[in-house]
């Protein structure tokens, strides 16, 4: 009788391994967008939000808000009023983040007098933030939204997540989910007011 249940456990065991490697062969062959919601095949993922976190709409004006920097310096989006804005939302251990800093810093150090860049670190601890912006060097002003709580009123939910404020405070133009690169910017800034 042992050897009956001993064998239908093996049986049963050796099925489940091949349904696994079945479905993983398939998964292989269906590419990392089986199910692309972007409508953009290049990227991996995707997410579906929900209709009431599509953040700040283009024509509204942009929300105030005061941020300390890790000097200590406080970042006021009211004060820039008069001056064109980059928001940039981001976080150390976010991929696409790290991908788009060394292009923001290229058109900080290029572009520094025609616009300002507010890169808000989304919600993290300041030791991390220190290490990551002192090993690659990173200069623009990134204050810290240690609670999270400028992030959520922006309806940020992925990042990096970046608004384009023109020179009267007004969201100019959609916001920007993922991973901008120099030219980008460098459009952004000639299109903004």
């Amino acid at each position: 009788m042992k050897k009956v249940i001993f064998g239908i456990s093996f049986l049963v065991i050796l099925v489940g391994i091949m349904i696994g490697n079945i479905a993983a062969d398939k998964k292989e062959e269906a590419g990392p967008n089986l199910y692309d919601v972007t409508g953009d095949t290049s990227v991996s993922g995707g997410m579906i939000a929900p209709v009431e976190s599509v953040g700040i709409q283009p024509g509204e004006a942009a929300p105030d808000f005061s941020l300390e920097t890790l000097d200590g310096e406080v970042v006021s989006l009211s004060e820039l009023k008069g001056e064109k804005v980059i928001l940039n939302f981001w976080a150390t251990w976010c991929p696409p983040c790290r991908e788009e800093m060394p292009e923001i810093q290229k058109f900080y150090d290029a572009h520094q007098d025609d616009i300002k860049i507010i890169a808000v670190n989304f919600n993290e601890k300041d030791e991390k933030v220190i290490d990551f912006l002192d090993e690659f060097g990173y200069t623009f002003p990134s204050p810290l939204d240690r609670e999270g709580s400028v992030g959520k009123e922006y309806g940020v939910l992925t990042l990096p997540t970046t608004y384009f404020i023109n020179s009267d405070g007004v969201i100019q133009e959609p916001r920007h989910v993922g991973p901008m690169d120099y030219e980008f910017m460098e459009e952004m800034l000639d299109t903004l007011n």
